[in-house]
């Protein structure tokens, strides 16, 4: 150890003379020692009777230096505080300049602004009133008070569930079909619970209340809508920022021509992001107060807990990491919920892959919220905790900050780490597309020996999966196409599946006909809202191996476990995204002012939209004709000329433009 500091202390002194740069600390080093004297020793931090004497005119000519250290070091919680003041004055400065100018501009940083005061209020509030609050909130505790309130809140519920469903499935019966979906759901689960008498039934409806307060406070109320509305927005445009780094490497022609240049360069972004936010400790921050919310209504874990918030953010392989070093110990229920969170969810650098298809990303980022708390819900209902877990509090449990040193360190392993995830959907969608085109070859030909022309493994998951897209709350017309993309979710991928669905929403968004023969081009609005959800999670079956190889790799002796449960946590999580949908259907309303079709016909339009193909189909569906001559017709409540019927047969075919 001598020889090693010695070896250092010359290297720097090598360094310093090489570069001609007067070094005192080095001369001072150089002079007689006087064994006597105590040095302090920085390596060590301690004294050492080591030192040097410093000769009287360097002692004076250092002594208003040591002065003014002394005075530093003395006052330096002072000078931080007067510092941490001057950038806090100056940002309120700035925020009401920006607020002035334009609030409307400024709003997001108003917002923003208040949210962070919030959360630092409250964590001064918990400071100095914390105890005292729980001291006057002690008498809660009492059995038999807690008891009237449960039942009490429970009864609330139910008369709360049934006037939801009396009035507001009165104006659209189709929620109803939903609602309907989400008891079979349930039903069909705890009929393959692995311990019906065990089951918490605490966590299953706290875990389903809570998806369902977060789904109407997303999808119905006016404040949660525009919030995650205006949230996905800025996604969108956060994620368009890939395209500077893109084309500058690969060449604007590429980026904008091939998939993927245009779709994967987005993960490495997204993740790199990531893992700053997770080297500041915002992930984690985030994650323990979603986990705590949850922790304490449903009564589970804190691992199984702090795992199932993780996959809000980061993958089924990413989340157990935030747990690694409780895996050994915890139950076999416990390790199904991590399984089951893993498969209810997608990651977050996955999330703006889908955003860049066109996918509503208000509806993606609803769905991964929603699913949390309903994975800890279903996966109690299926795999009961009948053990005893060492993981009651969250005392003990520790999220990490990661590996890396610094925040440039944490940059370029986020942008590395992203390298094996874009192979692997590469090497993935490679194998799945020609898997499934020579699957749908050789089923077209078995088919034609049997006079079934076009058979094919989505024409078979339409046939198969159709009741369960109805139950979903699905029309039945689109039945056969969310059924296909619910097989191909489940047996390929949910990246094909979102893939398709960009395809029949362009279409739609496109003005192209509904049907072309007798083949639908494209579903409604409601339908893609629902199919969004139903395919929002990991749960297919070439997850099984990702999962175990994850899993195994932390806690090797415990393969044979988990190899146990993972079909059931796979299933589990498959039922998560379908009751999400359901959820979804239930509340889903259209949003936005009807279009105004006089108004919108009356100007001339060049190009299809769907737009143009509502308003051309109320011209087709609602004409009297007067005369083969006529210059009018009536159609529901408005009028409507030859000009405007002869501009919609410009771009839709119609026995009414003969």
């Amino acid at each position: 150890m001598d020889d090693e500091k010695h070896g250092r202390q010359k290297a720097i002194h090598l360094a310093t003379l090489e570069n001609g740069v007067e070094n005192l600390g080095i001369e001072f080093m150089e002079e007689i020692q006087d064994p006597g004297e105590h040095v302090w020793d920085e390596e060590r931090g301690t004294g050492v009777d080591a030192g040097t004497r410093l000769p009287p005119l360097w002692r004076r000519r250092l002594q208003p230096a040591l002065k003014a250290k002394e005075f530093f070091s003395h006052h330096a919680e002072l000078f931080r505080w007067i510092l941490l003041g001057l950038v806090c004055t100056a940002y309120a400065a700035f925020l009401l300049t920006a607020c002035i100018l334009d609030f409307q501009r400024a709003l997001a940083l108003f917002i923003l602004t208040c949210v962070v005061l919030f959360f630092m209020a409250h964590n001064l509030f918990k400071k100095l009133w914390g105890k005292k609050l729980l001291r006057f909130l002690k008498p809660l505790n009492n059995p038999t008070l807690k008891l009237w309130l449960k039942r009490c809140l429970i009864a609330a519920a139910l008369v709360g569930l049934v006037l939801w469903l009396a009035l507001d499935t009165s104006q659209r019966p189709e929620q109803l079909v939903s609602f309907a979906g989400i008891c079979m759901f349930i039903f069909l689960l705890f009929a393959c619970s692995k311990h019906h008498l065990s089951v918490s039934w605490r966590a299953v409806s706290w875990g389903l209340g809570l998806q369902f307060v977060l789904g109407i406070f997303v999808i119905r109320t006016e404040p949660g809508f525009i919030a995650f509305q205006w949230l996905g927005d800025q996604i969108q445009i956060f994620l368009d920022y890939t395209t500077v780094g893109s084309s500058f490497v690969f060449g604007d022609t590429l980026v904008k021509d091939v998939f993927a240049f245009q779709v994967l360069p987005i993960i490495i972004f997204f993740s790199c992001v990531m893992s700053i936010l997770y080297y500041m400790g915002l992930m984690q921050w985030l994650i323990l107060k979603i986990s705590w919310l949850m922790q304490v209504t449903m009564g589970t874990t804190a691992t199984e807990t702090l795992s199932v918030a993780g996959n809000i953010f980061v993958s089924q392989t990413e989340s157990p990491l935030l747990i690694r070093p409780y895996l050994e110990d915890m139950t076999l229920s416990e390790i199904h919920v991590v399984m089951t969170g893993g498969y209810a969810t997608i990651a977050g650098s996955l999330l703006g892959a889908y955003i860049s298809f066109g996918i509503d990303a208000a509806s993606l980022i609803a769905a991964s919220v929603m699913a949390a708390p309903c994975a800890l819900a279903l996966s109690k209902l299926v795999y009961p905790e009948v053990e005893k877990s060492k993981f009651q509090n969250k005392e003990g449990v520790k999220l990490s900050y990661g590996e890396a040193q610094n925040l440039l360190e944490a940059t370029t392993s986020g942008a590395a780490i992203s390298i094996g995830v874009i192979a692997n959907i590469a090497a993935n969608l490679i194998a799945f597309l020609a898997v499934l085109a020579f699957i749908n070859a050789a089923l077209s030909w078995l088919g034609e020996m049997v006079d079934i022309q076009e058979l094919s493994f989505q024409l078979i998951c339409s046939y198969i999966l159709r009741p369960v897209a109805f139950m979903l709350g699905v029309d039945w017309a689109d039945c056969p196409i969310v059924a296909e993309l619910l097989g191909i979710k489940l047996f390929l991928n949910e990246f094909v599946a979102y893939q398709e669905l960009s395809g029949y929403k362009n279409r739609r968004l496109a003005g192209v006909e509904e049907w072309i023969g007798d083949k639908k081009q494209w579903i409604s609005i409601r339908a893609e809202i629902i199919t969004t959800f139903a395919l929002c999670g990991f749960a297919n079956f070439s997850s099984i191996g990702i999962m175990l190889g994850g899993l195994t790799s932390m806690v090797p002796h415990r393969k044979s476990e988990f190899s146990k449960i993972v079909m059931s946590a796979l299933l589990t999580g498959a039922c998560v995204s379908l009751v999400n949908a359901c959820v979804a259907g239930i509340l889903y309303v259209p949003r936005g002012p009807e279009i105004n079709c006089f108004s919108f016909l009356n100007t001339s339009f060049t190009v299809s939209s769907y737009d143009s193909y509502v308003c051309c189909k109320k011209v087709f569906q609602s004409v009297i004709l007067t005369g083969t001559n006529s210059s009018s017709f009536t159609g529901s409540r408005m009028d409507f000329t030859t000009d405007m019927l002869d501009n919609c047969c410009k771009f839709y075919n119609h026995t009414a433009c003969a």
